[in-house]
């Protein structure tokens, strides 16, 4: 840790006593969900939001106000929010382009961080967070919520333990229905919008109501397609139970079917990625689909894993973990979470690892967020090139392939650049 983050974290850490004073910045969807559960913790204090949508900032800042009883200053620009000597940690529920630039800036300003998924837009920015967070001594968890499921942590102890035998295979569903988006001409900047603050590390382009508000999912200046969105959730699960980093190749082929519209993310994927001694298979679907195998829901989105063993096989889901001993149920491990909120289970680890200043602690550092996100990153890299890659995990490049490489990083936006090296 340098000496200015330091002084900053004594000074922040001394005044709060018994409460850790939140940012929470991007107050969209998942930044009301951090605002809910932080207000129901009482070793939490949200003192700050920020947002470049000032109509959003302004009404989010009532329902802080109603929800803590207290009200909170508001911003719009990041750097306001981080220099305020008020905040000790951000939670960040940004879009995608914005996670790595925002949580470094975090760091460098002496915040600890909590940074929603996919940890990162590429691959390279995701080492750089981590690289980030260990120099300047911060506290970064990334918001995988399935970790914090007990019913998901038990059934991942017993594949540690050799419940199905080897595992030899993890495969990871997302069935998640979606509505085509259909096409929306450019037009005018929505009235308090900064827009190109909004767009930060992006390329500036004409504004338009497709790119904007959540479809920046589906776009891939901004977003990593439903791979990166949804499915990175049960990337990570299917990785964590494999006990595996980062895979020797990857293929992944699919495309937008059916629709006709602005999307440029696919809505139809398949991955497969190979460790040597296993591999990880991973589904992606947005248009309507059956269920498969023996998982057995209705309704139109599913998403979950299979891990197979030598022995048999484990399903796990938001309901349960369900273990077969050859093609028989041997036994069922029921969600006990019902009621729960998993966001504030992440958020007082997240709280006790600030007080403890030790990362190991955390349920998911942002060591392990930065290489689910990878998956997702490296699926999209063999989809938009179009072939089976080789990748070097521990140079974390794809040797003597310069296409796919120039997609590990972006063209950053000035000044909007993420650094490449600190100190």
């Amino acid at each position: 840790m340098n000496r200015r983050a330091f002084l900053l974290t004594a000074t922040a850490m001394a005044a709060p006593g018994d409460k850790v004073r939140f940012a929470v910045v991007g107050v969209g969807g998942r930044g009301h969900d951090h605002i809910q559960s932080l207000a129901r913790i009482p070793e939490a204090r949200i003192v700050a939001i920020c947002d470049a949508d000032q109509t959003r900032l302004e009404r989010t800042a009532q329902l802080v106000a109603k929800l803590q009883g207290s009200p909170c200053k508001t911003y719009q620009r990041l750097e306001q929010t981080i220099e305020d000597r008020e905040v000790d940690a951000v939670a960040m529920a940004t879009c995608n382009h914005w996670h790595a630039l925002g949580t470094i800036w975090a760091c460098q300003a002496g915040k600890d961080v909590m940074i929603e998924k996919p940890a990162s837009h590429n691959i390279w920015e995701g080492r750089r967070m981590v690289e980030a967070a260990r120099h300047y001594g911060r506290i970064v968890q990334v918001v995988h919520q399935s970790r914090a499921l007990t019913h998901v942590r038990e059934g991942i102890d017993l594949l540690r333990q050799g419940v199905i035998g080897k595992v030899y295979m993890a495969r990871g569903i997302c069935f998640r229905r979606r509505e085509s988006i259909g096409r929306k001409p450019d037009g005018a900047v929505p009235p308090g919008v900064d827009y190109s603050y909004w767009l930060g590390p992006a390329p500036m382009r004409p504004f338009n109501p497709n790119r904007f508000h959540y479809n920046w999912h589906w776009f891939w200046d901004t977003g990593n397609g439903d791979i990166g969105n949804q499915g990175v959730h049960q990337l990570d699960i299917a990785r964590w139970g494999l006990g595996r980093e980062l895979p020797e190749t990857v293929v992944s082929t699919g495309g937008k079917f059916v629709w006709d519209d602005d999307q440029e993310t696919p809505n139809t994927q398949q991955a497969v990625y190979q460790y040597g001694d296993a591999q990880l298979v991973f589904d992606v679907r947005n248009l309507p689909t059956q269920n498969e195998g023996a998982i057995s829901r209705r309704g139109e989105s599913f998403v979950g894993n299979i891990f197979y063993g030598a022995g048999g096989f484990m399903e796990l889901d938001n309901s349960s973990a369900r273990i077969y001993r050859g093609d028989r149920l041997d036994r069922e491990i029921p969600s006990t979470d019902k009621g729960h909120d998993d966001t504030i289970r992440l958020t007082k680890n997240f709280i006790e690892a600030v007080r403890t200043r030790d990362h190991r602690g955390l349920i998911c550092d942002i060591e392990e967020g930065h290489r689910s996100a990878a998956l997702s990153h490296l699926a999209n890299i063999s989809y938009r090139t179009g072939r089976k890659l080789k990748f070097d995990p521990v140079a974390e490049r794809f040797p003597d392939d310069r296409e796919a490489n120039l997609l590990l990083t972006r063209e950053y936006r000035s000044p909007y650049i993420v650094p490449a090296r600190f100190g």
